[in-house]
């Protein structure tokens, strides 16, 4: 029997779960190629009163207040989602095209167990802070800082990761004490659906404090950066949009958190176990389709091994089947769409004509009749000057790129707009620390390290982002600070 739903998805507006003012719009297998089913498409109108809905809750509300509550309704949304796990499940992997082996980790269930974290906090969180007495300008003062929720927060969240970026904004903008209105991409809408669904019919969250607005339009999502009524929007996303919502926030000087674009290194040095390196930074390359924005895309050796590492990544990903996502063996499922596939077959293309030499893969598998599957690909011969090596492609390609000693090695992976992870391979602790030093990310994973965790904060520098989310500092981004002085 299906988990998939079985009737077209709602709206969550003002704590009822209602029908779009555009109608409907369909989402669809990126595996198959099939129609799953409708979706509520929102309109101007819908986000307007989305908008509203959200800030006479925080307005007129205890919400903001009421740190216990908040807690327990987090806390709550979390049970509730596992509770519904398996039909969450369903849908990530028939709409997202995520391998349901992902769903047991960041794809769906690691998100929701982070929720645990954001309700932790809620509940414990040092809200107000004593700076003592002093006498600026000799009068006696005792002065006290607050932490309170900025106001209603506009988050518009992209496809690749549904669940966990969705749950990444919503658990800490909530804890924080702030409402939402939620603009998730319009090629996963029943993901967020659903989850106003589950608030809607299984939490006490108050009507206005969550509201999730689904649309066939990309542009919807604008109106969160201009509107007035929102004092933060939080975007995931391209570099490229990250910037036109910086600009469009500008207006109303709301402030913006932007996790973006990223080419990540993974740099081999000359001491590292090769096999090892170069293995686990082609396999992860693969991983749902290459559709990661921290994923290790520029593979930099030292350049006596370049072919020895050349060798051992094709053999990597020339074994990685582009399969069937509901298989439990598969880890390189379909791209998100046709579209998608296109814009990375043009990359494939832009490298062939620089130069660069297509090792394996490249292709559109041939076992595949339907569905948007691309074979994951090694490209070699370029060097951090190609387009291949400085644009993000956001498919399952690696590039192989020499490098001559520590210093040029950081030298490349510095060498790009982007600075959002990297990964560093060896043996030698002291080398390894002047490169993760030197080495300008958010994050940094060291002989295969893992760096995702709810409790710790991710984001970029450069043009990756603005701001950090997850861990303690992202939910202080969604915190305002007041400083109370007091006469005495």
């Amino acid at each position: 029997m299906s988990l998939l739903p079985t009737d077209s998805s709602r709206l969550l507006i003002d704590g009822k779960l209602v029908s779009g003012g555009g109608g409907e719009f369909d989402t669809v297998n990126p595996a198959t190629e099939e129609v799953l089913g409708a979706a509520a498409d929102a309109n101007g109108a819908d986000m307007d009163a989305a908008i509203q809905a959200a800030r006479t809750a925080f307005d007129s509300t205890a919400w903001s207040r009421d740190h216990a509550f908040r807690a327990r309704c987090v806390a709550q949304l979390r049970d509730a989602l596992k509770n519904d796990v398996e039909r969450l499940r369903a849908v990530t992997v028939a709409e997202a095209g995520a391998p349901v082996m992902l769903t047991s980790g960041p794809q769906l269930e690691a998100p929701i167990d982070d929720l645990t974290f954001a309700a932790e906090l809620a509940a414990n969180y040092t809200w107000e802070t004593d700076h003592g007495e002093a006498a600026p300008m000799g009068m006696r003062s005792h002065r006290t800082v607050r932490r309170e929720a900025i106001g209603v927060v506009g988050a518009i969240t992209p496809w690749n990761f549904p669940h966990q970026i969705n749950f990444a904004k919503l658990g800490p903008a909530l804890a924080a004490g702030n409402t939402v209105v939620l603009k998730p991409a319009p090629d996963t809408p029943w993901c967020a659906a659903e989850v106003g669904r589950i608030i809607a019919e299984q939490t006490d969250i108050p009507p206005g404090v969550v509201n999730i607005v689904t649309s066939s339009d990309h542009g919807l999502g604008a109106k969160l950066t201009t509107d007035p009524r929102v004092d933060m929007v939080t975007f995931t996303g391209s570099t490229a949009t990250g910037k036109s919502v910086m600009t469009a926030a500008a207006g109303t000087l709301k402030k913006t958190f932007l996790e973006l674009g990223g080419k990540s290194a993974s740099i081999v040095l000359d001491d590292a176990d090769l096999g090892g390196a170069v293995g686990m930074t082609a396999f992860a390359v693969a991983i749902h389709a290459g559709q990661g924005c921290a994923l290790y895309t520029r593979l930099v050796v030292p350049r006596a091994k370049y072919a020895e590492a050349v060798e051992i990544a094709a053999g990597t990903l020339g074994g990685i089947r582009a399969g069937d996502p509901t298989d439990p063996r598969t880890v390189c499922g379909p791209l998100i769409s046709e579209r998608q596939r296109a814009r990375v077959e043009r990359y494939l293309e832009i490298a062939k004509a620089e130069g660069g030499r297509i090792v394996v893969g490249g292709k559109r598998p041939e076992y595949q009749e339907r569905g948007w599957f691309l074979e994951p690909t090694l490209i070699a011969d370029v060097d951090n000057s190609h387009t291949v090596a400085r644009e993000e492609i956001f498919g399952p390609v690696l590039v192989v790129i020499p490098h001559d000693g520590d210093d040029d090695a950081i030298a490349i992976a510095n060498d790009s707009p982007y600075g959002l992870s990297g990964q560093i391979w060896g043996s030698d602790p002291g080398r390894i620390r002047t490169v993760t030093d030197a080495v300008r990310s958010g994050t940094l994973s060291v002989n295969g390290g893992v760096w995702y965790s709810g409790d710790v904060p991710f984001g970029g520098y450069k043009q990756s982002g603005i701001g950090r989310e997850m861990g303690v500092l992202g939910f202080e981004e969604y915190l305002e600070a007041k400083l109370v002085a007091t006469g005495l």
